[in-house]
C-alpha cells in the first residue's frame, strides 16, 4: 500500500471514530444526499434545489441478536456509480420507462462488530436507500424495530392517511387501506388511528414536494407504515400490528443472512415531478420469468357494484357480459358467491358464451383464513400452494381469465408471502390478479406483470353504500393521483355516469367519465350498469368503446391535492387530456396544453340539459381556456 492510500485508509478510519459526512448527488445535482456517521449513529438529510426537504433524520435498525442504530463505526464508503435501468410495464403510467441514479455505499458494523451497508440511490426525482446485512449465517435473524425516520422542517403541510386498527371494522376485515387521507394538515399531528399512517404520504416541504413510500418487498420483510406519533415532524417507520399474519406466520422481518430490506423512496420535486416518476417501479424487482401471452389490459364489466348481491345469478351475468360485448371491454367480473348463486357448470357455459363475443371472464375469491369472519365465498381454497393449484387449474381450464381475490389480512411478513405465492401460482396457471381489501402493492405489477390492480383504498362501492362518503368523493379523486395512484395500479371501480341508487352523487357526469383516464388500472372495473349507460349520449359511449387500457406517456398538466388534476395520457397516436374539479366552485382553466398546437380535438364536458356535450376543441396557442362546473370535469381526446 502506497502513502496515499495509508492516509485515506488512516483518515477514514479516523473520521469513522469521530464525524463521517458525506454527499451523495442526483445526476442533475438538484437533489443532495448528506449522509452522515456522528456519535456512533448514522444519520442523512435531503436538500432540493439548494433547500432543506428532509432535516438529520435516523438510520438503522434493530435485530435481537444486535443493534446497529448505534455504535456504529464506519469501515469503508463505495465511489458514486451511475445506475441505469430499463424495463416495460402494461400497469403503469408510462410503458416503456428508464431509470438513472447516482449509487453510493456506506459499509459499517455495530459494537458487536457485525456489519451493516447502508445503499444510496439518488435519481432525479428522488432518493431511495435500504440496508443490507452482508455476512452469512443460516441462523434465522430477528428485526424488533426499525429505526429509520423522515424528518421535516417547521410549517411542512401533509396528506395522509390512517392505518386502521388490525380486525376492526365490518366482519372484522381492516386493516384494507380503506380510509380517507387527512388533506394539508400540519406535519407532526398524531393519526386518528393508533396503527399509523400509510403509503404513499405526501408532504409539503420547504416549498417542494415530498411523496414517502417503500418498493423492493420480497417476503423477507413485513410492509410497513409511519408511525401515529411524529413528535417535532420526525416520522418514524411502522411495523403491522399483532394479528397482521397469515394463521401462525411471522408478523416482524425475520431471515437468513445475507439480507436486502426494502427500499425506503422519497420523490422530491414539484407536483409535476410527482405525478410523473416512477420510482415505485423503477426499484422494484424486475419481472420473474413468466409466460406473459396471457396478460391483457383492459375494461371490464361488473353487476355487483351497482347491484349489489343480488345480481350474481346466471341471466344477469349473461346480461353484462353483452353489455361488456357491446361496449368493447375485455372482462366482465362475477362477484361473491358465485359457486352457490351460479354454479361451476353454469360459469363453464357462461365463458364459452363469453369467449364468443371476445371477452373473458375474472371470478372472485375469499382469502380468507381465520383473520376475518367475513362469509363470502369460494373461501379457503387458496390458502395452500396445493388448493390454490388445483383451484386455478379447474377454473383456467374452464375458461376462466383471472381472479378477484379480497379480504386479506393485514402486512404482516407471512400475510406478504400469501400475497406473493399466489401471484406466483397465477402466473403458472395464467391468470390474472387483482387484489381487493388488500395492502398497497409496492411496485408488485412491474415484478408480477400477471397482477393487474389492487384495491387498496377508499373506492366507489363505498359511495353507494355512504353519502359522506359520495359528499368526500370529489375531493378524494384529487387527492388520489398525488398519493395512492402514484406508483401503483389502484382498483377504485370509478365510472358511474347515470346514478346511484339511494345516494345524491356530487360529483358531475363528466367528473365521472374523466375518471377512466385520470386513474391507473391494469384492469378498470366500471361503476356503470346497462340501464344508466343507455341515457349516455352516443358520443360518449364510443369513447369509451374505444378507450385505451395501456399508456405510452403520461404528463402532468395542472392541479393540487383535493382541488384539482388535470393529466394528459398518450397511448399510440392519441392524446387524452382529461381534468377534474375537487370542490363545489365552478373553475376557468388556463392550461399549457402548448404541446398539442395545432392538433384537432373533441372535448366532452358537462352540459345542464342533457348530461354531457361534446364540442370541438383546437389548440392554436400556449394557453387553453376550459371550464370546469362545480365538482365537474372533462376529457378532451387528440389524434
Amino acid at each position: 500500500m502506497n502513502l496515499k492510500s495509508s492516509l485515506q485508509v488512516f483518515l477514514l478510519l479516523l473520521l469513522s471514530f469521530g464525524t463521517f459526512s458525506q454527499k451523495v448527488f442526483s445526476p442533475n445535482r438538484q437533489i443532495v444526499v448528506d449522509f452522515s456517521v456522528k456519535n456512533q449513529q448514522a444519520k442523512y438529510s435531503v436538500s432540493f434545489q439548494g433547500k432543506t426537504v428532509l432535516a438529520s433524520s435516523s438510520l438503522g435498525l434493530i435485530r435481537e441478536d444486535g443493534d446497529f442504530s448505534k455504535g456504529l463505526l464506519l469501515l469503508s464508503s463505495t465511489k458514486p456509480t451511475l445506475v441505469k435501468d430499463q424495463y416495460s410495464i402494461k400497469t403503469n403510467k408510462k410503458s416503456n420507462i428508464t431509470y438513472t441514479a447516482n449509487r453510493q455505499v456506506f459499509k459499517l458494523k455495530n459494537a458487536d462488530g457485525k456489519k451493516i451497508d447502508i445503499i444510496f440511490q439518488v435519481s432525479n426525482d428522488g432518493v431511495a436507500f435500504r440496508y443490507f446485512f452482508p455476512e452469512k449465517s443460516t441462523d434465522i435473524k430477528k428485526i424488533s424495530e426499525e429505526i429509520t425516520s423522515f424528518k421535516f422542517p417547521e410549517a411542512t403541510k401533509a396528506w395522509l392517511q390512517p392505518m386502521s386498527d388490525a380486525q376492526t371494522g365490518w366482519e372484522h376485515c381492516h386493516p384494507s387501506y380503506e380510509e380517507f387521507y387527512e388533506k394539508n394538515i400540519l406535519a407532526g399531528i398524531i393519526s386518528p388511528i393508533k396503527a399509523g399512517w400509510v403509503y404513499p404520504a405526501l408532504f409539503q416541504s420547504n416549498g417542494s414536494w415530498v411523496l414517502l413510500t417503500e418498493a423492493g418487498l420480497d417476503g423477507t420483510y413485513c410492509a410497513t407504515r409511519l408511525r401515529a406519533e411524529s413528535p417535532n415532524n420526525e416520522y418514524k417507520i411502522g411495523f403491522p400490528q399483532a394479528p397482521e399474519v397469515f394463521t401462525g406466520g411471522e408478523l416482524n422481518p425475520q431471515s437468513s443472512l445475507p439480507w436486502l430490506s426494502p427500499w425506503r423512496v422519497i420523490t422530491v420535486g414539484s407536483l409535476k415531478t410527482i405525478t410523473e416518476s416512477t420510482l415505485g417501479t423503477d426499484l422494484a424487482q424486475p419481472a420473474v420469468k413468466m409466460d406473459t401471452s396471457f396478460i391483457q389490459t383492459g375494461k371490464s364489466s361488473w353487476s355487483w357494484i351497482i347491484k349489489k348481491d343480488e345480481s350474481v345469478n346466471f341471466e344477469t351475468t349473461k346480461d353484462y357480459i353483452d353489455f361488456a360485448a357491446k361496449m368493447h371491454w375485455e372482462y366482465c367480473l362475477i362477484d361473491a358467491d358465485w359457486d352457490t348463486r351460479i354454479g361451476y357448470d353454469k360459469i363453464k357455459w357462461l365463458a364459452d358464451y363469453a369467449k364468443n363475443q371476445k371477452v373473458k371472464l375474472i371470478l372472485w375469491y375469499n382469502s380468507a383464513g381465520d383473520w376475518n369472519t367475513v362469509k363470502y365465498h369460494p373461501k379457503g381454497l387458496l390458502l395452500t400452494h396445493e388448493g390454490r393449484m388445483k383451484e386455478f387449474k379447474r377454473i383456467q381450464e374452464m375458461g376462466i381469465a383471472g381472479v378477484k381475490i379480497d379480504f386479506f389480512g393485514g402486512d404482516g411478513q407471512s400475510m406478504i408471502k400469501y400475497y406473493l405465492t399466489i401471484l406466483e401460482d397465477a402466473a403458472q396457471a395464467k391468470l390474472l390478479v387483482n387484489f381487493h381489501g388488500a395492502t398497497l402493492p409496492r411496485g408488485w405489477h412491474r415484478t408480477y406483470p400477471n397482477l393487474m390492480s389492487a384495491e387498496a383504498v377508499k373506492g366507489f362501492e363505498m359511495v353507494t353504500f355512504d353519502q359522506k362518503a359520495a359528499d368526500e368523493q370529489p375531493a378524494h379523486c384529487t387527492t388520489l393521483p398525488f398519493t395512492r395512484n402514484a406508483f401503483d395500479p389502484m382498483d377504485f371501480t370509478p365510472m358511474n355516469l347515470y346514478k346511484v341508487p339511494n345516494i345524491q352523487r356530487r360529483t358531475t357526469t363528466a367528473f365521472e367519465l374523466a375518471l377512466s383516464v385520470v386513474f391507473i388500472s391494469g384492469i378498470q372495473h366500471f361503476a356503470e350498469e346497462p340501464e344508466g349507460m343507455a341515457h349516455v349520449p352516443a358520443f360518449a359511449q364510443q369513447y369509451l368503446q374505444t378507450l385505451p387500457s395501456t399508456w405510452d406517456e403520461t404528463r402532468f398538466i395542472d392541479g393540487f391535492p383535493g382541488k384539482l388534476f388535470v393529466v394528459a395520457r398518450k397511448s399510440g397516436n392519441k392524446w387524452y387530456v382529461t381534468g377534474i374539479n375537487g370542490e363545489g366552485i365552478a373553475k376557468d382553466l388556463n392550461l399549457d396544453l402548448s404541446f398539442l398546437k395545432n392538433k384537432k380535438g373533441q372535448l366532452i364536458s358537462d352540459d345542464e340539459q342533457t348530461l354531457l356535450k361534446e364540442t370541438a376543441l383546437n389548440i392554436s396557442s400556449s394557453s387553453t381556456k376550459i371550464s370546469l362546473k362545480a365538482n365537474g370535469g372533462f376529457v378532451a381526446v387528440f389524434e
